[in-house]
């Protein structure tokens, strides 16, 4: 008798944090973050996730071996379909996310943010569509946004595994709290810097002389280059040369030349979804999205031909705004008091992407391809020679 793989699939809006994060390892980063440190720091934004992990050895199209899912991203929570201001941005267009012609005319973000990987993008839009249907939200038409990486190196991703059921359950897990990190939702399969990737958070608490806002941030992180990587301004990448993604001989698979072979390739995309309660309208949001390419930046990302590289941002504030059938007042931010926001979105960007890293376990895929997590020992030995580790306090 044949013995199947076990299929895990998981939904989540909270993990303990059993793997520290990136602040525990003693890696310096600028800013006061939300009691969190996390997107849900801004008051009633919820996550989910739904992983999907099943199998091993070699690649099967529509059996496995599978590393995906689906991470759910909602603005005020299920409860609340109220809209909120929104804008988006996209450094390097190698991707998609779709509903983003409509929030750029209109300035409304109306639903979830909703990420997984590329040839699961009409799935998972078809079933927030039908989510909203089944929850009784009136409307006459939806353009969600879904946002997508590739997990292709890892997961049987022509397999199409990800269902309806899986956006559905990544949407009905969605809560506020601590938000589960790494290998989860829709970054399972992702692959960042080199190292293993995935989900990551963080976020920022303006000072009250700045107006008291918090900005937070989640990333999809599957993009970069090890030889660029620079963590707190220390060179990681070439401090930690090797573990690069590599594929071992496993029987059945041909390589050329044989044995294991490692990549040192850039390639890949990252997803940023960035949510403040600052009253921001939709041409500063916009401004604040662009404002994340500076935090991809100063760990050494810089857009490459093949990333997609593509960042919405939406505002809690102004309740009621897209109200139809009356005039509506709203309040903003004036221009001249942008900055600190700008700077809390590079900060969090920044501290968000280094805990994917961090929170990220070494994954085996298909065909053997196996991504090294990012040795913790190493990066605060890294840290430590440029005199850059925070050593706990005694």
């Amino acid at each position: 008798m044949r013995v199947l793989p076990a299929l895990l699939i998981l939904t989540s809006s909270v993990q303990a944090q059993a793997r520290p994060r990136a602040r525990d390892l003693g890696v310096p980063f600028d800013g006061t973050p939300g009691p969190l440190n996390a997107i849900t720091d801004v008051a009633g934004v919820t996550v989910g996730h739904s992983t999907i992990i099943q199998g091993q050895g070699k690649l099967v199209v529509g059996q496995g071996p599978i590393r995906t899912g689906v991470t759910a991203l909602l603005p005020r929570g299920a409860s609340n379909g109220d809209p909120v201001f929104g804008g988006w941005f996209t450094l390097n267009g190698n991707g998609e996310m779709t509903g983003t012609t409509w929030l750029e005319e209109s300035g409304f973000l109306a639903g979830p943010v909703m990420i997984t990987n590329t040839h699961s993008v009409g799935v998972v839009r078809d079933a927030v569509i039908e989510w909203l249907v089944r929850k009784g939200v009136a409307f006459d038409w939806s353009l969600p946004i879904v946002a997508e990486t590739y997990d292709g190196a890892l997961n049987d991703i022509n397999g199409f595994h990800v269902t309806k059921e899986n956006a559905f359950a990544a949407l009905d897990s969605a809560r506020g709290g601590p938000v589960a990190e790494g290998n989860v939702g829709g970054g399972t399969g992702m692959i960042c810097n080199q190292f293993k990737g995935g989900i990551g958070t963080a976020s920022r608490r303006l000072p009250a002389a700045n107006g008291g806002y918090t900005v937070g941030v989640l990333v999809q992180c599957n993009y970069g280059s090890r030889a660029r990587l620079s963590i707190a301004g220390v060179p990681v990448g070439q401090e930690i040369p090797d573990l690069l993604p590599c594929r071992d001989s496993i029987p059945g698979v041909a390589r050329p030349g044989g044995g294991r072979r490692c990549e040192d390739t850039d390639r890949g995309s990252i997803i940023i979804v960035i949510a403040t309660d600052a009253p921001l309208l939709p041409h500063q949001l916009k401004r604040i999205a662009k404002r994340a390419s500076l935090g991809v930046g100063r760990l050494g990302g810089l857009g490459g031909n093949p990333s997609g590289d593509i960042f919405v941002a939406f505002s809690t504030a102004n309740p009621g705004a897209a109200k139809p059938d009356a005039n509506v007042s709203v309040t903003m931010v004036p221009n001249e008091r942008i900055t600190p926001l700008f700077e809390a979105t590079v900060q969090g960007t920044e501290e968000a992407i280094v805990n994917a890293m961090v929170a990220a376990e070494t994954m085996t895929g298909v065909n053997g391809q196996r991504v090294y997590a990012l040795p913790h020992d190493r990066l605060r030995a890294a840290l430590r020679k440029y005199n850059r580790l925070v050593e706990p306090r005694r």
